[in-house]
């Protein structure tokens, strides 16, 4: 009986996953320019560490996490990480990162889980690659991460997208413009979806992020959160703009963006793509300065952002991903005295770092050249009685098909040598 795959989790099969490893190499090579080290945290949170980090009504907290009971403690509940931003801020508080350097740029690569309806681009196991800055309240380091991005969009040659950005003001200036919007929203409550009916008094922005067509006609009026900013939002925001205009960045303002998730605050950003449908953010993040405090740190300002890797694979479609490499070489054995001789041979040659195959399994010359040729392996070396006799063996250029007799002691030197020339 044949056992698929879980709804909504997927394989990435040779073919597809060298596209995967080239973005993954331009990701570590961008984040190493702008001096960022790697984290890796754990797949299995505390269930608290999202709820209050992201929020109570945000849909992930409601109803997209996967939640089970710890076996060990039964009245605790553990969840697979919905996103890397609270594991970031929960490692950075408890190793007590800031004591040894208080400002620290980490990136993170890896699968994240949410009980969402599975859809192009958007899988219930999904990969994410993700940047926070701890440590830096400037607006230099919010516009320094949107060059980040555009540095890495470049370096995999993604074209088409477009960076959207917002201010989210503080916890100074946001309170006025949340009486603004509840007032405008109350007038239509009735006509809103039931999601944003429910969560009204408790975040009333999140009405501005209903993806519902009658609750986007509903708010198209409504009054922008770019009048209601504090002197130090609207300085701290008009500095974030400068500098991208400064570094020829291009953007444009999206007053109705709100983020998802609780913790924002400041500037909001998303790098979108026509190409992805309704589904259309690329990347996203923005400010969060309060967050480390919430998660049991010391006051701690922080940016960062989160980038779907299936969508930007989809948006490149294999460009800039090169073939799955097949072997340097392939050993052609003729006789068991060939078998037995090129095993301990074999593993000589992959210990100097050259890629080699072999047959275990005695077969025609014939049958193994047509498997060296499917493996596309650069040269095949064929090793017979004779050969062995006379301590010389025939090389095969598979791409020229020119063979050669070489000397079985110089068999690394001959295809170092080769490959190199190539270089």
């Amino acid at each position: 009986m044949k056992i698929a795959a879980i709804k909504g989790f997927s394989d990435i099969l040779p073919g597809e996953v060298e596209t995967w490893q080239f973005v993954e190499e331009q990701a570590r090579e961008v984040f190493a320019r702008y001096n960022f080290s790697e984290i890796r945290i754990p797949i299995v949170e505390k269930t608290e560490l999202f709820s209050r980090s992201l929020g109570e009504t945000t849909d992930i907290v409601e109803k997209e996490m996967y939640t089970f009971a710890d076996q060990d403690a039964r009245d605790s509940l553990l969840t697979l990480r919905p996103e890397g931003t609270a594991g970031v801020v929960r490692a950075y508080v408890e190793s007590e990162m800031y004591k040894i350097e208080p400002v620290r740029k980490l990136f993170y690569l890896g699968p994240m889980f949410r009980r969402e309806r599975p859809q192009k681009g958007r899988l219930r196991q999904f990969y994410q690659i993700g940047a926070e800055v701890l440590g830096r309240s400037d607006p230099f380091a919010d516009a320094e991460l949107l060059l980040l991005l555009r540095d890495f969009f470049d370096l995999v040659k993604l074209d088409g997208a477009d960076l959207e950005l917002n201010s989210l003001g503080c916890v100074q200036c946001r309170p006025r413009y949340r009486e603004e919007l509840l007032a405008f929203l109350k007038q239509r409550e009735k006509k809103l979806c039931g999601n944003c009916q429910r969560r009204l008094e408790r975040n009333p922005l999140r009405a501005l992020d209903c993806k519902e067509e009658e609750c986007i006609r509903l708010t198209a009026e409504a009054p922008s959160i770019l009048g209601f900013l504090c002197d130090a939002c609207k300085t701290h925001f008009d500095t974030v703009q400068s500098q991208l205009r400064a570094t020829r960045l291009d953007f444009k303002l999206n007053p109705r963006m709100v983020r998802g998730l609780d913790y924002y605050c400041r500037t909001a950003f998303e790098w979108t793509s026509s190409r992805l449908g309704s589904q259309n953010t690329v990347a996203a993040g923005g400010r969060y300065d309060g967050l480390v405090e919430e998660l049991g740190g010391p006051v701690t300002p922080g940016v960062g952002f989160a980038l779907g890797m299936e969508r930007l694979v989809l948006l490149l479609g294999g460009k800039g991903a090169v073939a799955t490499a097949g072997p340097a070489l392939y050993m052609v054995l003729i006789g068991p005295a060939a078998r037995a001789w090129a095993f301990p041979v074999a593993h000589q040659l992959r210990a100097g770092g050259l890629r080699v195959e072999i047959e275990g399994e005695e077969k025609s010359l014939k049958s193994q050249m047509r498997r060296a040729d499917k493996l596309r392996a650069r040269f095949a070396l064929i090793v017979g009685d004779d050969e062995l006799k006379n301590r010389k063996a025939i090389l095969r250029d598979m791409d020229s098909k020119e063979q050669c007799e070489i000397n079985l002691e110089r068999i690394a030197d001959e295809i170092m040598q080769r490959l190199s020339a190539e270089d």
